[in-house]
């Protein structure tokens, strides 16, 4: 078998066995990457030299941070206050928490930035509204993807000046279209999250504060399970605690911590540095002016997630290295015929190679793909926006950036059922994200 063809083999055998009982991808992932490189030949060194660094740097130093403003209690007081003013209001916490999501990334923040600040406070406002965490997680996240693509973030900006520079000729209305395109996908997704969870938002807003809060039915629901998920009532209880009974923290750990937080975000959406070794120096400052235990901080780092992440990531490496992805594409494209089924194919690709790879780099090397096209005969417009809800649909996954930030903030007792919950989700998006893009907007605009 050819390597290529091996790589993709044992990508789905690692995929398939992450539902098995006892199996673990954090375990599995790197010496399956070993071993798929031994038999391609490729040596130890250069397979390290596809380890995700700066992604291992990234959550270590964000989640550090946010560890040092959990336990210095502000968590807890930035929920009390975002709960304060939704009453029993329920049904709208789904959709402000989409609407503050896209708003930030449309400024210009970082995904990273916005979830890592974003992460604790919605699943905290879950545990304590009995409201189910997929349901939230979901409508957070589309929120965050959608704000991408304004014309001020990075997506939306270098979307039009790819499409220049692979010969595509860009109409004066491509950004705004791009981002409204994109933008009003993720409000139906969001609204269609709600209408799958709305037996439970029901309960929720009935259950108003009861001091139990009803079961988690929606996220089961939501991805098509059947059955009851329960929620935590350990993070209920603890998130009533810190609400409710808590004293407040003390106006040095509160104004400190928000400081830390807009410099996160100041300096990685302004001046582009590095959000994981900006946020670990945050982090140790903020330790040592609050004096935190240093090891309370390191036990709440998310080490399982961390490996999980980084081993996927350094086997998609390998996997790009020994051009699998290439494969796949050629396969594709040689089934198709008409420049529009030639524009799916790219799709499908895309959400397939956007589920492990970044978005953006998989959207840089798509884009070229469109242009003959376009040439062809598709819209412009349309074939682009197709392909890049490819790119983003996907990323509301357990592996990614984004995802591993997200199970970062989780509870422990949480992190697997969630984490089950997004790989469904994600792995279904990787077929239905693209066909539905497609076929709204391949032919259009």
């Amino acid at each position: 078998m050819a390597p290529s063809l091996l790589s993709i083999a044992v990508l789905a055998l690692l995929f398939l066995g992450a539902f098995v009982p006892r199996f673990s991808l954090a375990l599995a992932a790197l010496p399956a990457a070993l071993l798929v490189a031994g038999l391609a030949g490729v040596g130890v060194d250069e397979l390290f030299g596809f380890f995700p660094v700066d992604f291992v740097v990234l959550v270590v130093g964000i989640t550090a941070l946010f560890a040092v403003v959990q336990l210095s209690g502000t968590t807890d007081w930035l929920l009390s206050r975002a709960l304060r003013p939704i009453g029993n209001r329920v049904a709208l916490i789904p959709l402000l928490l989409f609407a503050v999501g896209a708003l930030l990334t449309a400024i210009g923040t970082l995904p990273a930035a916005v979830i890592a600040i974003m992460a604790p406070i919605a699943l905290g406002i879950a545990a304590k509204r009995g409201l189910p965490p997929l349901l939230l997680c979901l409508t957070m996240l589309n929120g965050i993807m959608c704000g991408l693509f304004s014309p001020i973030a990075v997506f939306g900006a270098s979307t039009p000046r790819l499409m220049s520079k692979a010969g595509i000729e860009v109409p004066a209305h491509t950004s705004l279209a791009l981002f409204l395109a994109v933008l009003g996908t993720g409000l139906v997704l969001c609204l269609v999250a709600m209408l799958v969870g709305r037996r439970s938002i029901r309960a929720a807003r009935d259950g108003a504060g009861s001091p139990t809060a009803p079961p988690d039915r929606a996220s089961a629901e939501i991805v098509g399970t059947t059955g009851t998920a329960v929620a935590s009532t350990a993070v209920r209880e603890r998130v009533s605690d810190a609400v409710g009974q808590q004293s407040a923290p003390g106006r040095l750990a509160v104004w400190g911590s928000i400081a830390a937080l807009v410099v996160l975000v100041v300096g990685g959406a302004v001046f582009k540095v590095n959000l994981g070794l900006l946020g670990l120096t945050l982090a140790v400052v903020l330790q040592l002016v609050l004096r935190i235990e240093p090891s309370a901080i390191i036990r709440r780092l998310p080490w399982e997630i961390i490996l999980v992440i980084a081993g996927v990531l350094t086997y998609v490496g390998l996997m790009e290295h020994l051009g699998a992805f290439e494969q796949i594409t050629a396969a594709l494209s040689s089934a198709t015929g008409s420049p529009l089924l030639s524009l799916l194919a790219v799709c499908l690709v895309v959400g397939l190679t956007s589920f492990f790879a970044s978005s953006i780099a998989v959207l840089a090397t798509a884009v070229p793909l469109v242009a003959p096209l376009v040439a062809a005969g598709l819209p412009p417009v349309g074939a682009i926006i197709a392909v890049a809800l490819s790119a983003v649909l996907v990323d509301v996954n357990p592996l990614g950036i984004t995802g591993g930030l997200l199970l970062g903030s989780a509870a422990p007792e949480d992190r697997a059922r969630l984490f089950r919950q997004l790989m469904v989700y994600g792995l279904c998006a990787i077929v239905l994200g693209p066909v539905l893009a497609w076929f709204v907007f391949g032919w259009v605009l």
